[in-house]
């Protein structure tokens, strides 16, 4: 179990690295830093990002599910204002950090296997 979020931190640190080279407003101070960032993205999103899901979920359906976009750019954003070595500079580098890391994050999934199955 620690194994495999190692693997999805890892996945996490390299869409974060891609969304911070493809996207203006995203960027990492250092390699450290960048992997301080997933692993803090990893804890976010097992921990807060339940609440604020359930707490947004009439907003989540009325927009037929666009606003994960948000709730995701908003844990990147979070783990932004904890870390001083990483930074989002707006909403729209959030959300488009968010669809890169996700897209990222998907794949590594893909590769780990589906551990409910």
């Amino acid at each position: 179990m620690l194994a495999r979020f190692i693997v999805r931190a890892i996945f996490a640190a390299v869409g974060l690295a891609i969304a911070a080279h493809l996207v203006p407003g995203v960027g990492y101070a250092s390699l450290g830093s960048l992997i301080a960032a997933a692993l803090l993205l990893g804890i976010v999103n097992a921990f807060v990002r339940p609440v604020i899901f359930v707490l947004t979920l009439p907003l989540t359906i009325v927009t037929l599910g666009l606003f994960l976009l948000v709730v995701n750019a908003a844990m990147i954003g979070l783990v932004a204002m904890l870390l001083s070595g990483f930074h989002v500079n707006g909403l729209l580098p959030g959300v488009l950090a968010a669809i890169v890391t996700g897209v990222t994050s998907w794949i590594g999934g893909m590769v780990l296997g589906d551990a409910k199955r």
